[in-house]
């Protein structure tokens, strides 16, 4: 045990610091993104190299219901060997006693990696790149809401109430007053962080009410990833903690903004340099490429980015979500923005992840697409002038338009792999028939005795 202990991260060695190390919990993320595994006690954890679990965790919707996505082998629940990445070794600060969490890779009984697996997928994305000598280097933003405490499903959901006593109101975009509202919040989310040896770029009040977005420093997709995943859990503690919720929902509250994951994207050559500026500065071929491959390869992609019903609520014109793909330099209303940045730093933003998706599935997603655009030499539009909001709409408006572009892609399907995009869509539409045997409060209203 203390070889074990001893070979962790300083950051984890500090915190464990004059206590004893009570509990691993042993993680990996299914299809939405929720943390699956088991908590074992510390001392079986070092005896053993790995888990069990079965494979139907894949197969599970939102509701806790399953889609029938087996295979020809039918539902018998086979189980996948869990092998532990202890890079990911990072601790669980809001549990009662001294605990540990590490991040787990999903393997079948012949050692092959379950393709449906979500952190398996984003790896095979990024060897793509490296097998062409590239390095992709993603940097994501995450956008959430502290609400009231909503016990109720019927109730909508209401902001919370901030320190001074009174609900977060919307429209204060970057307010420094509206930050300190939540500040016990803040002070728990960095001090989780910094436990957890995560860094945050920095955290502002977005123009939701109740709405904060956090920024997370550039670097490895695989690391980013794992960082959103655990972020998810960590502010959802922090929340809860002073008797709030935290929410990653699309559109949590009715008339006011949507919650994203923007993705910036940025690729390095093997000398280190960003192949998406030349010697002199100057945006390459391989800039457009990208772009272009993102406005090719995005609608069929919409599906993992938004992936439930709601998910289609946040694009909607005028709120601070894209509704096409044109792409523009300092533009929000645009999909695809370039933001301001020196040469070294060119980067291409994804503006279409809503903060719902899984971040494996939602980067790897979007590095596929840059992928095929720099493989395929895609060629984007005109770089668009102006409000984009009064451009044509080009994403899919609904779960089942996205899932039937998504089914029939063929070049984005053969990178994401077969068996993934059929086990994706086998789940996403036994959720979309659930969704579809619930009737809403606006159909109550306006139907019942109007039609």
């Amino acid at each position: 045990m203390s070889d074990w202990i001893d070979a962790l991260p300083q950051h984890l060695r500090d915190y464990l610091k004059g206590h004893r190390l009570d509990e691993v919990e042993c993680v990996i993320a299914d299809l939405p993104g929720i943390a699956r595994g088991k908590a074992v006690p510390a001392s079986k954890f070092a005896r053993q190299s790995e888990f069990f679990l079965p494979n139907s965790i894949y197969f599970q919707t939102i509701t806790g219901d399953w889609g029938d996505a087996a295979g020809p082998e039918g539902f018998v629940e086979p189980d996948m060997i869990l092998k532990p990445d202890m890079s990911t070794a990072t601790a669980a600060p809001w549990t009662g006693d001294w605990t540990l969490q590490v991040i787990h890779d999903a393997y079948d009984r012949k050692g092959a990696e379950i393709p449906f697996a979500p952190r398996n997928l984003l790896k095979n994305i990024v060897k793509l790149y490296e097998d062409k000598g590239w390095t992709p280097i993603v940097a994501p933003e995450m956008e959430f809401y502290l609400v009231a405490p909503n016990l109720d499903p019927g109730q909508s959901i209401q902001p919370m109430m901030g320190r001074s006593g009174r609900p977060a109101a919307a429209r204060q975009a970057y307010s420094m007053s509206a930050v300190d509202e939540f500040g016990p919040v803040i002070d728990d989310i960095y001090d989780f962080a910094e436990a957890q040896g995560f860094e945050i770029d920095g955290i502002t009040q977005e123009g939701g009410a109740g709405q904060l977005e956090i920024n997370l420093r550039h670097g490895d997709p695989v690391r980013l990833a794992d960082e959103v995943f655990y972020f998810k859990r960590l502010i959802r503690e922090a929340a809860l903690k002073h008797k709030c919720f935290a929410t990653f929902m699309a559109k949590p509250i009715e008339g006011e903004p949507g919650s994203a994951m923007h993705i910036h994207h940025s690729v390095i050559d093997a000398q280190g340099r960003n192949i998406f500026s030349d010697e002199k500065g100057n945006e390459t071929p391989a800039f457009f490429n990208f772009i272009g491959g993102l406005q090719a390869h995005l609608p069929s992609a919409i599906a993992v980015l938004a992936p439930y019903v709601n998910s289609y609520r946040r694009y909607v014109k005028d709120h601070a979500a894209p509704i096409n793909l044109a792409w523009a330099r300092d533009n929000r209303t645009t999909g695809i923005r370039i933001p301001i940045s020196s040469p070294a730093a060119r980067r291409v933003e994804n503006r279409l992840a809503g903060m719902d998706c899984n971040p494996y599935l939602g980067i790897a997603a979007s590095l596929a697409c840059g992928y095929l655009g720099l493989t395929q030499g895609n060629q984007p539009t005109e770089p668009f002038d102006g409000d984009a909001y009064k451009a044509d709409e080009d994403i899919p408006r609904d779960l089942y338009s996205a899932l039937e572009l998504f089914g029939a892609a063929k070049e984005l399907g053969a990178i994401l792999g077969e068996e993934f995009v059929r086990v994706y869509s086998v789940v996403k539409r036994a959720e979309y028939d659930e969704f579809l045997q619930v009737i809403s409060p606006w159909e109550r209203e306006h139907l019942l005795l109007n039609v």
